[in-house]
């Protein structure tokens, strides 16, 4: 019996680098000052290295009204929180919101609900990204708007401009100076769509104690506030490459530029994000 434990706790905890399959994840929702709820997922990626491709239609889809509810098509490694949000109305009530997924002939669903358990407030962004015990001011979470045109058109390897404004409160307070602050024990090498330099400490674990659990959109320890671009859609298998995927915002203002390798549409999305809370705005470029 031990020796049929230990077997199953070491298959558990083997690593796969490709071949695995994208769960989608309900993350919660959030009411709005209107009377609306707004439904957050996100997925987990059961590879360590893999980026997965599912293009919307059969094998991503939502199956509640709308199949297109704004979801990625690009799946980066691991486990991705709080990727996406769907705006439902005041009388949404007991209804459901299903994503579902497959990859490599494998189904998997995430049910959307209104239930009260699956409310998301300030302190759940707190407990996920800035691990137990971490500062718990009020804090807005900052607001992105696009200065660059949202819509664009490029040719192949021709750079685009990604230029955003961002609305803070100030808070989280940055960290004192030469004091690093430490997210989920610091940096984990993720490849990505970007096709980035591995040593660069853009994504980083999010919490601590939880190593399997890996989120892109991270900022790095001592910068408190900037905007993380990732590429959440593409058309064709062309990649985007970024100056710098990860911008500090100074003077309200984050800018940075983007590069891609074959004609397509590409959709990038702009993370703002304060160390706990988020917003994005989108991209699409169109790459002759």
């Amino acid at each position: 019996m031990l020796a049929l434990a230990a077997g199953a706790w070491a298959a558990a905890q083997t690593r796969y680098n490709s071949g695995q399959t994208v769960a989608p994840v309900f993350e919660g929702w959030e009411k709005n000052a209107d009377g609306s709820f707004t439904l957050v997922f996100g997925y987990m990626n059961r590879n360590y290295e893999e980026i997965l491709d599912i293009p919307l239609g059969a094998d991503n889809r939502f199956e509640s009204g709308d199949a297109d509810r704004g979801q990625p098509t690009v799946f980066y490694p691991r486990r991705q929180q709080f990727m996406f949000r769907v705006q439902v109305p005041a009388d949404w009530g007991d209804r459901l919101l299903v994503w579902s997924l497959t990859s490599r002939g494998h189904t998997e669903k995430a049910h959307g609900s209104l239930k009260p358990f699956w409310q998301i407030d300030n302190d759940i962004y707190h407990q996920n990204r800035a691990g137990p015990g971490a500062w718990k001011a009020p804090n807005a979470g900052p607001t992105m708007t696009l200065v660059s045109p949202e819509r664009q058109t490029a040719e192949v390897g021709a750079p685009v401009s990604l230029v955003a404004r961002v609305v803070d409160d100030g808070l989280p307070a940055p960290p004192p100076p030469g004091q690093r602050q430490q997210r989920g024990g610091g940096g984990v090498a993720l490849p990505s769509a970007a096709g980035r330099n591995p040593a660069d400490p853009i994504l980083m674990a999010p919490r601590r104690q939880n190593p399997v659990t890996q989120m892109i959109v991270r900022l790095d320890g001592d910068v408190r506030l900037g905007v993380i671009w990732v590429l959440h859609r593409r058309t064709g298998k062309g990649d985007v490459q970024f100056e710098r995927q990860k911008v500090e915002v100074a003077d309200g203002r984050a800018a940075t530029t983007a590069r891609f390798t074959a004609p397509g549409e590409y959709v990038l999305r702009g993370y703002a994000d304060d160390g706990i809370l988020l917003d994005y705005r989108d991209v699409l470029v169109t790459v002759h």
